[in-house]
């Protein structure tokens, strides 16, 4: 192997280290969206068997102000895109646990991708390691025969 071809491979393993640590962030966060969702789904079974429920609403920076929930039937939520609707109970469950089975996609699909790049990583260690035992021999002399 060429010092150009080796070059070449310490370049494609660089680019599939970065790779693979983008995808385990992408996971991280696809696992803590989850976490979220799953939360919120039980928040709302919660407040729905607990019509005089008592909370704290977050103000920032740690701060929270104690309250009452006034509205047991009717939660509002971000859609996407600064857009929040309002949404009973059953509907606002519903669309929590469409968004669970997307995230879940995602996150078997990203997986997928990093078990991918894991393999071509050991791939490459695999062919570095070939390259430097060969730079590391003494040139053999050609055999006559």
């Amino acid at each position: 192997m060429s010092e150009e071809q080796a070059e070449q491979l310490m370049q494609q393993m660089q680019m599939l280290e970065t790779y693979f640590s983008d995808l385990s962030q992408r996971e991280s966060t696809f696992v803590n969206i989850l976490r979220e969702a799953t939360a919120s789904i039980e928040s709302i079974k919660s407040l729905g068997k607990n019509p005089e429920s008592e909370t704290l609403v977050p103000i920032g920076m740690g701060t929270y102000v104690p309250t009452k929930i006034s509205s047991t039937s009717k939660i509002v939520m971000n859609i996407g895109a600064g857009v929040a609707v309002e949404k009973d109970f059953p509907s606002a469950i519903n669309y929590l646990e469409a968004r669970i089975k997307e995230i879940e996609i995602a996150l078997q699909d990203t997986a997928a991708k990093k078990q991918d790049a894991a393999s071509r990583l050991e791939q490459g260690k695999a062919q570095m390691n070939q390259m430097m035992q060969a730079m590391q021999q003494p040139p053999q002399p050609p055999t006559s025969g």
